[in-house]
């Protein structure tokens, strides 16, 4: 066969699989997964008719080469027209994610989001899905547990599965995803400890696992992700100290550790780490004084330390931070005068309530 009359037969092989549109077993695979849900005010399952379900079927998206399904794309909160043509700005879907989204296996992307009500298991059988880069299960009502062989996923690079109702451990294999940039747990009832290798995820820059159930302490090995910016571990019940490394992450802007059960001293280097924009202790155990190591690049949007045992005197370097936006230091064990200048000028007595013998503007004087 000549070069020219192979390329003639591959572009004719490429024109029959567009002409016929999406192989007969994806389109009952979507199928059998509608079948299991029930979407009853904007009717977007109604275009799921005709053979082709790679056209015009509501949130399904093809390989324009074989014409597999790759995405499935449903969010219940969009601007898209068939919401504002219902008057509606987020939708309502009841029943389950079928095992059958599993024959699916050119998948890329799962997003099955904000339905509010869906309900049941995570298939298992997601974990076999060898080209999946995003599963975003955000805003149902799903139970039962993380797969355990999420770790399968290599490719993923966003795992959502928050506000839903799952329970159980956060699976070991999950430090297995290479790949993952994005994780967010949030408000669940997931339990166990954050896995102690949690820092293999190097490629990471959102952990998002606040308001769980978690325990054990903070593993030191988050602070050899080099990209984590954002790390959110607050209302858990989590315990021990806070790693003097986490202070020494190069991108961390974001940490939010309140509402736990975490004691001993505040590391010097949280809050000398001119990176850090917000950083939110509150509601802890902590206990010693606040480290006086503030200067000029010191630029917090919100700095929270309330709500702990802390002692001894406001830091006088808070005077020559940059920017300090948001200051609440009420309900530990402070004392001695306020200092005079930024930010303390501007801020209100609750920022200051609750201690054992503050004084000084905005205070009594001393």
């Amino acid at each position: 066969m000549s070069r020219l009359t192979f390329v003639i037969c591959l572009f004719a092989a490429a024109f029959v699989a567009l002409a016929a549109g999406c192989p007969a077993s994806d389109r009952e695979a979507l199928l059998a997964f509608k079948a299991s849900l029930n979407e009853p005010y904007l009717g977007i399952f109604q275009t799921w008719s005709g053979t082709d379900c790679c056209r015009n079927w509501y949130g399904i998206s093809c390989n324009p080469t074989d014409q597999r399904v790759a995405d499935i794309n449903l969010r219940g909160e969009s601007e898209d027209p068939i919401f504002l043509k219902a008057g509606r700005s987020g939708g309502y879907m009841t029943g389950s994610i079928s095992p059958s989204i599993c024959n699916l296996d050119r998948l890329t992307t799962i997003i099955i989001a904000d339905w509010k009500a869906i309900s049941g298991d995570i298939p298992n059988c997601v974990t076999s899905l060898p080209s999946l880069r995003v599963l975003d299960l955000v805003g149902n009502r799903l139970s039962g547990r993380i797969p355990p062989a999420i770790g399968n996923l290599r490719k993923l690079t966003v795992l959502n599965l928050a506000d839903n109702d799952l329970t159980g451990d956060i699976p070991p294999s999950i430090v297995q995803m290479s790949s993952l940039m994005h994780l967010d747990l949030r408000s669940n009832r997931i339990s166990g400890q954050i896995p102690s290798d949690f820092g293999k995820l190097t490629m990471l820059s959102r952990a998002l696992l606040g308001r769980n159930q978690l325990t054990g302490t903070i593993p030191s090995s988050i602070a050899t992700i080099y990209r984590l910016a954002d790390l959110d571990l607050s209302m858990n019940r989590i315990g021990g100290c806070i790693p003097e490394q986490l202070g020494e992450m190069p991108v961390l802007s974001t940490l939010n550790l309140d509402c736990n059960a975490i004691s001993g001293q505040i590391p010097g280097s949280l809050l000398s780490n001119t990176g850090i924009g917000i950083l939110n202790l509150s509601r802890n155990s902590l206990e010693g004084s606040i480290p006086d190591v503030f200067g000029p690049k010191s630029y917090f949007m919100a700095l929270d330390l309330s709500h702990n045992n802390l002692k001894g005197k406001i830091p006088g370097t808070l005077t020559g931070a940059k920017y300090i936006g948001h200051l609440d230091l009420s309900h530990n064990h402070l004392c001695g005068p306020i200092p005079i200048g930024e930010p303390f000028e501007r801020l209100e007595a609750s920022s200051f309530d609750s201690n054992d013998c503050l004084c000084g503007n905005p205070l009594r004087t001393c």
